[in-house]
């Protein structure tokens, strides 16, 4: 638990803006997991982070078993004996056979069915001709071919999924074949979030010139779910310090604080002078665009985020910056962001100080595949983060690009929960 102190700290040109790697490596290496447990349903648990290490209690699968429909015996006594075998019964899934098969026998078996003692290899069914009771084998498989060895998938007492992994849906299926019907996962992380400003309104009603309807909110709720965190809904907060200490007292016994808006140096702009009275401040400026004004502090309990106003900041900021530290929060590992290189479509604009996130679409039907830059790249135009599914990443230093040049891409859809090491 973190114990918030004054920190002092205020705005200035002296605070030159940090780079984004290393303000992601400082902010997740600042973040303590959450260390609370709790034990859930396995039907309940997709998304959410495994407590402690689940270990194997029975072999996957139990029993050797088929894994084609075909007829099951033993290679050596074909190889002496010859390929014309009689048939003795049969071993299906649930229902397998009840004796050992001998020489000069074989069973007709199913895929899944539990291969029979005598029996260590299985003939597909379209190699051979078979009738009422006797089988010929046109085609002998090598020995071994379509068994599947007892603990193949898992051996009892082998490690299942390591603590820290986030629960994902081929990850529920895996523990429910080894019989685990709850387990022990760590507290979902609360997340306190508000919108700063004079000018929001409600979604639900008009608005007059110069008032803008709350969107920012609405977009942190949507992020902070798709996590699996339980999200504290503090509505709009007024530009004022009195608002503003209010909100901070009543946010500071969660888990994390996330705001947008009033974290710059205008007239207006409060959170950071509140933020210096009541926690304390790591730093403040990003050196990204959009999104370069950014607080990351400490509030209580809780870790602060305070974001920019301008809509796609907010939402840039929160991807690159608050995504992988609530992630961290949860008890998982962040992973790195998957990029690659295409080539741009257009020419793309840049001076060189601050790395760029522009928003693109990618066209995987031209040949080569391309990437595209939607048009309308400004921080407060939401239309460009809506219509694309990849950022296109321009370095600290680059200038302007030339068309089929060659450009780093983060499409929007990728994992950022990484595997525990011992996986």
């Amino acid at each position: 638990m973190t114990v918030s102190t004054q920190s002092g700290f205020r705005p200035g040109a002296d605070n030159a803006p940090m780079p984004l790697a290393e303000a992601r490596r400082r902010i997740v290496a600042a973040i303590q997991p959450i260390a609370e447990t709790e034990r859930v349903a396995l039907e309940q648990a997709r998304g959410r982070v495994l407590a402690r290490p689940v270990i194997a209690g029975v072999d996957v699968p139990s029993a050797a078993n088929s894994s084609m429909d075909g007829f099951g015996f033993a290679h050596a006594h074909v190889d002496r004996d010859g390929p014309r075998l009689k048939i003795v019964g049969q071993s299906l899934a649930g229902h397998p056979f009840a004796g050992s098969v001998g020489r000069g026998q074989c069973v007709r078996i199913m895929t899944g069915a539990v291969v029979p003692p005598g029996v260590d290899t299985v003939v597909m069914q379209e190699n051979t001709t078979a009738n009422s009771d006797e089988l010929v084998i046109d085609t002998c498989p090598a020995l071994g071919s379509n068994v599947r060895p007892a603990g193949e998938d898992l051996a009892r007492g082998a490690l299942v999924l390591a603590r820290g992994s986030c629960l994902r849906p081929a990850d529920i299926a895996l523990l429910a074949s080894v019989g685990s019907a709850d387990i022990e996962v760590f507290r979902r992380p609360r997340v306190a979030f508000f919108s700063t400003g004079d000018e929001l309104r409600p979604i639900d009603g008009p608005i007059k010139p110069g008032e803008i309807y709350d969107s920012n909110r609405y977009g942190l709720a949507a992020q902070i779910e798709a996590l699996g965190m339980e999200g504290v809904n503090m509505g709009v907060v007024g530009d004022s310090p009195a608002a503003l200490r209010a909100a901070f007292r009543q946010a500071r016994e969660c888990d994390a604080v996330v705001t947008s808006g009033g974290v710059s140096v205008g007239a207006a702009d409060f959170v950071l002078d509140v933020l210096g009275e009541q926690g304390s401040v790591d730093f403040w400026r990003v050196a990204i665009k959009p999104g370069k004004p950014l607080a990351f502090g400490t509030l209580g309990n809780a870790r602060f985020f305070g974001l920019p106003g301008n809509p796609v900041s907010t939402a840039v900021t929160f991807v690159q910056l608050v995504r992988p530290a609530l992630v961290r929060l949860s008890g998982a590992i962040p992973a790195e962001p998957i990029r690659f290189t295409l080539p741009t479509a257009t020419r793309l604009t840049k001076k060189p100080g601050r790395e760029h996130f522009l928003r693109a679409t990618m066209d995987w039907r031209c040949q080569p595949p391309q990437v595209i830059a939607v048009e309308h790249q400004g921080s407060g135009v939401m239309r460009s983060m809506s219509r694309a599914d990849a950022f296109i990443v321009l370095p600290a230093d680059c200038s302007d690009v030339a068309e089929g040049t060659d450009v780093t891409v983060e499409p929007f859809a990728q994992t950022i929960w990484d595997r525990p090491p011992s996986d």
